[in-house]
């Protein structure tokens, strides 16, 4: 039977100063009751698609109608009040506020007194029902990224949505989350909502979705039928090119130990115990990977080590030299590079301009200064220039403000920045999530790359396919613990994904 449409855009144009054209007279159906896969390069206009079909921006041109009557959608208050719903790639929480609070912040049938006690009742039977379990009292400055998306998910489900636009919505579940969600989607698809998916994982698109459109530089470049295309067609539609989906490494190297923690215990923002005694050796010229569901302390080991948090137990070694009381600055100057899960408000200054991100860490050094205090602009600029090309970051030039780049561009100015002092241990959280596959496919060479020059590199990450291309080893923690060792061998995914739930086996302790 054909399945009526619930929204048309049609010729939609937005323009943004500087001559950008971010969308080109773009047209998108979608069906009532399908999941519609939304797939391009980072800066291909998807999100400023969205973001008009949502509120957030008015388009230049062209007309949007939504079950089957034209409407102006001016802020997302009216996107809500017509049933679309949106999971930005860039969360849109209060901190300050509990997730409760977040999820009803702008709904008039709540009240001028909203019963707490039943919204957060609520809240924990569609967490329960979708797996998606949060504490509605929680504040969200207090929460791990992977809970925020939680949040922001269940800001839509609370709402009763008729289309929801997700972006990445599986980047931080494990395997057997992901597939709950993917029967959750197709139970909502089934009751007649409609899904647009936004994800780089083709995997994903392949097997969940039912129709395909693809961007490129704010045009769409081709529409399909799931069943009748596949991975390298898409690819090839979205970057022009073949895309690497098989990395293959070079067999590893391993030199002495770069990075050693010896019983690490950390208290988490709410002073309840995040790390539990973390014990980890990892060598120069291997990759170790650490698997988990988000909120299960990769955030304080990621920050424990960088040196942003303080361990109240336990010891850090850097090259055999003890770091545990050290600044960020001054594990920096021993070797340490880190880049943060949060590229935006962690990874970069967004108002400062791509030069002057690209010297944050080392603009006091004498190669960045006159005297010791006085900034040498030359020397900057050419720095700047340098890395750009390197890196292939694209930019109109490097005083243009860094958070006008897109998320693939902003991640190649923060590896530029961190691999540029030849660093002997990288820390790497998520550094690949929410990327295009072209801009996956450059991170995970440059990280090969440093890899195979010496360097050891720990992975923090909830993508999967991510842990297995670039590790060497996989640890599984869970609830602050390392519960056991794993091989970079798909075959141990099952293994892997119920380690990640708790599930202890009889080898965990086995050290591969």
């Amino acid at each position: 039977m054909k399945k009526e449409l619930i929204l048309e855009m049609k010729n939609i144009k937005k323009n943004f100063p500087g001559g950008v054209i971010a969308n080109d007279k773009v047209d998108l159906k979608i069906k009532k009751g399908e999941i519609h896969a939304l797939l391009g390069e980072n800066g291909a206009g998807k999100s400023t698609l969205m973001n008009i079909l949502y509120g957030l921006y008015q388009q230049d041109e062209g007309e949007i109608i939504f079950n089957h009557k034209k409407v102006d959608i001016s802020s997302p208050n009216d996107a809500i009040e017509l049933g679309i719903g949106m999971v930005h790639q860039h969360f849109t929480l209060v901190p300050s506020f509990s997730v409760a609070e977040n999820i009803i912040l702008g709904l008039k049938d709540e009240g001028l007194k909203p019963d707490m006690r039943a919204i957060n009742k609520k809240i924990e039977v569609l967490g329960n029902k979708y797996g998606l379990k949060i504490d509605p009292e929680a504040k969200v400055w207090q929460l791990s990224v992977g809970e925020k998306q939680r949040v922001e998910i269940l800001k839509l489900l609370y709402r009763e949505t008729e289309l929801l636009i997700m972006d990445e919505p599986t980047a931080v579940l494990t395997p057997q989350e992901s597939d709950f969600l993917f029967k959750t989607l197709k139970k909502m698809v089934n009751e007649g909502k409609s899904i647009i998916f936004i994800t780089h994982k083709m995997e994903e698109v392949m097997n969940i979705t039912d129709r395909v459109s693809v961007l490129k530089k704010g045009k769409v470049v081709g529409n399909y039928t799931t069943a009748n295309t596949n991975s390298n067609e898409l690819a090839n539609a979205m970057v022009g090119r073949t895309i690497i989906f098989d990395i293959k490494k070079d067999k590893i190297k391993k030199g002495n130990t770069v990075l050693k923690l010896e019983n690490v215990k950390a208290l988490n923002d709410k002073k309840l115990s995040a790390l539990k005694g973390i014990s980890l050796e990892l060598a120069e010229g291997e990759i170790l990977g650490i698997a988990g569901v988000a909120g299960n302390g990769q955030r304080e080991l990621a920050e424990v080590i960088s040196g942003m948090r303080a361990p109240y137990s336990g010891r850090i070694f850097l090259k055999n030299k003890e770091i545990t009381d050290y600044s960020t600055r001054k594990r920096i100057r021993e070797g340490l590079s880190f880049i943060p899960e949060d590229r935006l408000d962690m990874g970069i200054s967004p108002g400062m301009c791509v030069k002057n991100n690209l010297i944050l860490k080392d603009y006091f050094n004498d190669i960045f200064c006159n005297y010791g205090f006085i900034l040498a602009e030359d020397k900057i600029c050419g720095f700047a220039e340098e890395m750009v090309k390197k890196y292939n970051i694209l930019t109109p030039d490097i005083d243009t403000r860094s958070s006008l780049l897109s998320g693939g561009n902003i991640q190649k100015l923060i590896l530029a920045r961190e691999l540029s002092s030849n660093p002997d241990f990288i820390l790497a959280v998520h550094p690949t999530r929410g990327l295009d596959i072209g801009a996956i496919e450059f991170v995970y060479d440059i990280l090969l790359k440093e890899r195979n020059k010496g360097k050891g590199i720990l992975l923090i990450a909830g993508d999967m396919d991510e842990i297995f291309t670039l590790s060497d080893r996989i640890a599984v923690l869970y609830e602050g613990e390392i519960l056991g060792y794993r091989p970079a061998d798909e075959s141990y995914l099952e293994d892997i994904g119920l380690l990640m739930a708790g599930v202890r086996g009889e080898e965990n302790a086995n050290k591969y």
